[in-house]
């Protein structure tokens, strides 16, 4: 391992968004904050929109350049009455053919009138056609009821309620959409309400802030398996890809990462294992908000375990080590998925500001350095980082003889190791024992057989006497025959007593 040590640095300057606007930035965004991303994709749009409207009108002209030179083709041929008749004969049939298609053919631009005529008010049934609306999930019944006794007093509220439902029930005819697609969808109507909201609710961005999270735990509770890791996205792929990683880099130690941290500390080692049972908990929600709150939660673990070691405040320095070795110790389910479902669906000013928007940023960058570690990273030369990645090596292997002392932690794992083959022995010693305990049971057994046996057949050779013999004539000899009798069966049925033990003196 290399003499010098360095921990792993990050400039709170590269939180933020490369435009400069001050808001955090993200990773899935390039960087940028959500403002400035959306600002970006609707000019690449607009110019997107320019050339193809460009390139429509060279189409268009070049196509009536050609119309033109056949046109006058055409003229300067003279054309015979019969081939006029041909001509005018096509195009009726032609006609008649467009017709009767467009009218059975319904259009697909049309939505159902259903969908259409359905009311939206409070009491009002989902549509049927919409898988999304039709499953009876708990969570969602519940986030419906919620969601209706939160905006009864408001009076916006029932308003508020139809254009969320008609939105959400809106989606279902957008699920072969891709994901980005999906999530502009969802930013526009988080942004057009709020705007609206913030014109209705002047001087009150808290209430607004406080109406906005409500929505989006209907919307999102509603439409998590529609929009959560879709088919169109390659979510999964990178799921298993980051898992993978993290399997494989098992082997890196707190001191490689240079996490201050000494889990020997009661207050810390559990302050570690609530991080890391947080950010695992993170799948487990189904909005955006709760995921971030997930996040929130392991991260204030973090920063107490860190001031409980250091007996003083964490800096940013010590958090982003700490995080990326309790994911690493985690390896959470469907990282990806839920940072992209967090990415595309939450409301944008929760990422851009505040403690959930530094929380996340920050994971998210633990995520892009799980992803490039290499040896330079962890003080490790590039041919130990092989040999450890390969499973050539471990660093919690003893050291060969002439090299450096093993550190606490590796003395530690050694002392685990030399605990593990103890409880192993154990573990064989109570497997004989069983072994011997259960052959003891069955000997027991087949004692129990063997004495029913001799009773059995001890009382079929003494069977009882029914006749009744004179007391007087031979009352002595019966009494002892009697005797006699019980003395063999007490012979049969008791084992053989023990003789006793002469020691020359």
């Amino acid at each position: 391992m290399m003499s010098q040590r360095r921990g792993i640095h990050l400039d709170q300057s590269e939180l933020l968004c490369k435009k400069g606007c001050g808001f955090y930035g993200n990773t899935g965004w390039q960087g940028l904050c959500s403002k400035c991303w959306r600002e970006e994709n609707q000019r690449e749009k607009q110019k997107q929109i320019q050339e193809d409207w460009a390139l429509a009108e060279r189409l268009q002209r070049e196509e009536e350049e050609a119309y033109a030179s056949r046109h006058q083709k055409a003229q300067s041929q003279p054309i015979t009455p019969f081939s006029k008749f041909e001509e005018r004969k096509t195009k009726e049939k032609y006609s008649k053919v467009n017709t009767v298609t467009k009218f059975f053919t319904p259009s697909s631009k049309t939505p159902p009138k259903k969908a259409d005529a359905a009311p939206f008010d409070t009491q009002s049934s989902p549509s049927p056609s919409s898988s999304t609306t039709r499953h009876s999930s708990v969570d969602s019944d519940q986030a419906t009821r919620e969601f209706i006794d939160f905006l009864k007093p408001l009076k916006p509220g029932r308003e508020i309620f139809k254009q969320c439902r008609a939105f959400t029930e809106s989606m279902v005819y957008k699920r072969d959409m891709g994901a980005d697609e999906l999530s502009e969808c969802v930013q526009d109507f988080y942004q057009n309400l709020s705007e609206r909201l913030q014109t209705q609710f002047r001087g009150s961005s808290d209430h607004v802030e406080s109406i906005m999270d409500e929505v989006e735990k209907y919307m999102m509770t509603r439409l998590y398996k529609e929009v959560f890791c879709p088919e169109t996205t390659d979510d999964e792929k990178k799921d298993l890809a980051i898992q993978k990683r993290i399997r494989s880099l098992h082997w890196v130690t707190i001191e490689m990462l240079c996490v201050p941290v000494d889990e020997e500390i009661p207050v810390v080692s559990d302050s570690v294992v609530k991080a890391i049972t947080d950010v695992i908990e993170m799948d487990s929600k189904r909005v955006p908000k709760d995921k971030l709150g997930c996040i929130t939660r392991c991260s204030k673990h973090i920063f107490n375990a860190i001031k409980v070691s250091k007996k003083e405040a964490a800096s940013a320095d010590d958090f982003l080590p700490t995080l990326i070795y309790i994911v690493l110790k985690a390896n959470p389910p469907r990282l990806q998925s839920n940072i992209q479902y967090i990415t595309r669906f939450s409301n944008p000013s929760r990422l851009m500001t505040g403690e959930d928007g530094y929380y996340f940023t920050n994971l998210c960058c633990a995520v892009a350095f799980i992803e490039k570690l290499d040896g330079q990273s962890l003080n490790l030369s590039s041919e130990e980082f092989e040999l450890y990645m390969s499973g050539q090596a471990s660093p919690h292997w003893p050291q060969a003889t002439g090299a450096s002392s093993c550190s606490s932690g590796s003395a530690a794992l050694n002392q685990v190791h030399k605990r593990l083959d103890l409880l192993t022995g154990l573990g064989e010693r109570q497997e004989r024992v069983m072994e011997k305990a259960r052959q003891l049971e069955s000997d027991l057994i087949d004692w129990t057989d063997e004495v029913e046996q001799k009773v059995q057949s001890v009382l079929e050779s003494f069977p009882p006497e029914t006749q009744n013999t004179p007391a007087t004539a031979s009352g002595p000899t019966s009494a002892a025959s009697s005797a006699i009798d019980a003395d063999n069966v007490e012979n049969e049925l008791l084992p053989p007593p023990l003789q006793p033990q002469v020691f020359a003196g």
